[in-house]
């Protein structure tokens, strides 16, 4: 068995032998993001519809279902329609504050078993309930921080009435966004994020930040690729035009 020194070495010798590699550097920290972002912001305000359009393409091309609807109050009828075609009837949403409509009660007029998270933070016990709330149901609702139109990409921030189960455990993802979601690139992403840490203000800060392109895939050795195995198999972004009624961040 060779030794970790001999080990490294063999690498390095490889490595060497390799001619052409280019030199890693890292990306220069953004001076001032919270200015540039304003700017930013101002600029997309004119292109939204061409990155929307880019945004819609991207995320059919990776497996996801793009929604289009008017008003929030459409967003539930919707929704119900996607149960029942895939009879589905258990909903969970994250908390109506959090997602910018109430869904739980348009939900339950409606034949489904729907339950919506509390507002605030909750004890310890009361999360626990909840990630069993999420995992025995058939479809979750939440909203969107940011939507990448370069990668169809989808940017969810956990928080209070926001927890990640609702996006992760349930076999189908309903994502209900708007305009103010949309960013045309991976780096105008970097941008939003660097600004949210340099104290712009951004959703409720908790555990994760999840990068979600499309449903979730899973390959094996021979590369035979199952859907649903590590998250939903199913995607659907939902665009909301007229906006939704959820505080503004970044």
């Amino acid at each position: 068995m060779a030794t970790k020194a001999e080990f490294l070495g063999r690498i390095r010798a490889e490595m060497a032998r390799t001619p052409g590699l280019f030199t890693v550097a890292a990306a220069p920290w953004p001076a001032r993001p919270g200015e540039r972002l304003a700017l930013l912001r101002r600029e997309l305000a004119e292109r939204w519809p061409a990155t929307l359009e880019r945004f819609a393409r991207e995320l059919e091309r990776v497996g996801g279902v793009f929604h289009r609807v008017a008003s929030p109050g459409e967003v539930a009828g919707l929704v119900a329609d996607l149960a029942r075609a895939g009879a589905m009837e258990r909903v969970v949403a994250w908390a109506p504050g959090a997602l910018g409509l109430d869904l739980a009660g348009p939900l339950a007029a409606r034949g489904l078993s729907a339950v919506a998270m509390p507002e605030g933070d909750v004890a310890a016990s009361e999360r626990t309930r909840l990630r069993e709330v999420a995992a025995v149901a058939d479809l979750g609702v939440t909203g969107v921080d940011l939507a990448i139109a370069e990668t169809g990409t989808l940017v969810v921030v956990s928080g209070a009435g926001r927890p990640r189960s609702t996006s992760l455990l349930p076999p189908c993802h309903v994502a209900v966004l708007d305009r103010e979601a949309l960013v045309e690139s991976l780096e105008q992403a970097g941008l939003v994020l660097e600004a949210w840490h340099d104290g712009e203000a951004g959703p409720a800060g908790g555990a994760s930040i999840n990068f979600i392109t499309g449903p979730s895939r899973t390959a094996d050795i021979e590369l035979t690729l199952t859907r649903g195995v590590h998250g939903p198999k199913e995607l659907h972004a939902v665009f909301v035009e007229q906006g939704l009624a959820r505080p503004r961040h970044g």
